[in-house]
């Protein structure tokens, strides 16, 4: 694998005052690899001067691509762009904010040429900068993702190694709605995992919302789960049951004669039954919804601007 290419590709959005400086701290650890490398930098639709300092970094640092989105089509959408254009024997995908440590890189380049794995992934240790309810929805998260699923991406994060042939299965999945971790994981080959503690963040904050946040986790459950649906057919069932005994419950009562007020049981009765009802309809349009976005076809992004730099040799 003398000749081997390897590719890096990194979203970024609003990080102009750090990321020439966080691109050339990545860069010399890529180096230590000793092989040729490209780096793409998918730009997803800043609104501050990170395209113009990207271009810059294009010219001051040879195999430098770079990817300006017509607006912010979201982070999944941002590494769909970087994973379609990219061009290496391998790829790695991390952050730019130095989260994902890249002082792994060259340990995750050795295990891919000289143990053969062809997806090494990093595996959260430590999240220092969380605060509680961010650990414990992280946890629930992952468990009913795991569970509905059936795949094991407890602690996981985008930061991975992806051999080509990786990435070709990736590139076959046509979805519009994309989930990185789990359809990564979806695609199986041989893999191993590398422990990593989350650094504090030197520069700027999150750019995840809460509210951004749970779409993920809905649009994660939903791509890789139909159990949401099976769970209304079991409450079905179960108020169908329900409804039986009370109707069995109030002829014996009417034979016998027996005044029976339910004044108060009808209507508990209707305000769960209407609340488990539009629950359902909820968990319905929502599968509904992910196929109306998959039929129309629309483009996952679209690509405004590049620039990119020759390919260093080796």
């Amino acid at each position: 694998m003398s000749d081997s290419l390897l590719t890096v590709v990194i979203p970024v959005y609003n990080e102009e005052p750090w990321i020439f400086e966080n691109i050339g701290i990545i860069r010399n650890y890529i180096l230590k690899t000793g092989i040729r490398y490209e780096v793409i930098l998918i730009d997803d639709g800043s609104t501050d001067n990170t395209w113009q300092v990207l271009q810059k970094l294009a010219e001051s640092y040879p195999g430098i691509k770079a990817l300006r989105l017509s607006r912010n089509f979201g982070k999944e959408a941002a590494l769909c762009a970087g994973l379609e254009a990219a061009s290496g024997d391998a790829c790695i995908i991390m952050d730019s904010d130095l989260q994902h440590p890249p002082e792994l890189i060259p340990e995750m380049v050795r295990l891919w040429k000289e143990d053969g794995y062809e997806v090494v992934e990093g595996v959260k240790a430590l999240r220092p900068q969380e605060n509680l309810v961010n650990k414990v929805g992280a946890s629930l998260f992952y468990s009913i993702l795991s569970k509905f699923s059936g795949f094991d991406i407890k602690q996981a994060s985008d930061f991975k190694l992806l051999d080509k042939k990786v990435l070709q299965a990736w590139r076959s999945m046509n979805e519009r709605n994309t989930f990185f971790r789990g359809m990564s994981a979806w695609v199986g080959f041989k893999r191993v995992s590398i422990p990593f503690s989350t650094k504090n963040r030197a520069f700027g904050e999150s750019k995840w919302s809460l509210f951004k946040l749970f779409k993920l986790a809905i649009n994660a459950i939903t791509s890789f789960s139909s159990l949401p649906l099976q769970i209304v057919t079991i409450m079905g069932l179960i108020f169908l049951l329900g409804s039986l005994i009370l109707g069995v419950q109030t002829l014996y009562m009417k034979l016998r004669g027996i005044a029976y007020s339910g004044f108060t049981t009808v209507i508990l009765l209707l305000l769960v039954i209407g609340s488990a009802l539009m629950i359902s309809l909820g968990i319905i349009g929502t599968y509904i919804a992910k196929i109306y976005e998959e039929v129309k076809g629309r483009p996952r992004y679209i690509v405004a601007e590049r620039v990119e730099s020759r390919i260093p040799e080796s």
